[in-house]
């Protein structure tokens, strides 16, 4: 495959979390849509963000704020107090549903849209590093994967990460990737 050298559209994500303190954290994610052959070099088309606090306990958003920096039209950011919204949603089972009801096509920004699809799974592993950091080394307790449970084929009922789990993998730091299952088992070399 051959290509230009200057690319036609450039599209950026980045989410970050902070622990609040109080059963709490916060997440804040910015969209960022940049047309690198536009003179001046970098031309920034979109420029959104979009940040929650989510309360552990129950995994709710407790407030929410949307915010442009950069938009195509003046009357852009008119539609960024619909995303107060957010507020009250429950980040685990039923959330895209829920964004997908509330903020899809001309009741919401497609823009920020994505960033609310974005956000769900982002606190989902923030809460994980939230609650793996406040309890130290982690514990082999497979209840303890329950906000990943079935989130891809590795967390599947019969998947390899609970397998890893019975065979006496403790979830934490390093190494990564986590070894393959007969590490564990004692049936390859370590």
């Amino acid at each position: 495959m051959t290509r230009a050298e200057l690319p036609l559209h450039r599209r950026t994500i980045i989410v970050t979390a902070y622990e609040e303190g109080g059963g709490e954290i916060s997440v804040e994610a910015e969209l960022r849509d940049e047309r690198p052959w536009e003179k001046p070099p970098g031309g920034v088309v979109h420029r959104m963000v979009l940040a929650v606090r989510v309360r552990l306990a129950d995994m709710v958003i407790v407030a929410a704020e949307a915010g442009m920096k950069d938009f195509p039209h003046a009357e852009c950011p008119l539609i960024t107090p619909a995303f107060d919204q957010l507020v009250g949603l429950c980040v685990t089972a039923g959330y895209s549903r829920a964004v997908q009801e509330r903020f899809r096509g001309v009741s919401g920004c497609a823009h920020l849209y994505e960033l609310s699809r974005a956000l769900g799974p982002a606190v989902v592993q923030s809460a994980l590093s939230a609650r793996n950091r406040a309890a130290g080394p982690a514990s082999h307790d497979p209840r303890a994967t329950a906000r990943v449970l079935n989130s891809c084929h590795i967390w599947a009922p019969d998947g390899v990460g609970l397998r890893k789990l019975d065979a006496g993998w403790v979830p934490g730091p390093g190494p990564r990737p986590v070894p393959e299952l007969g590490h564990f088992q004692g049936t390859t070399d370590a």
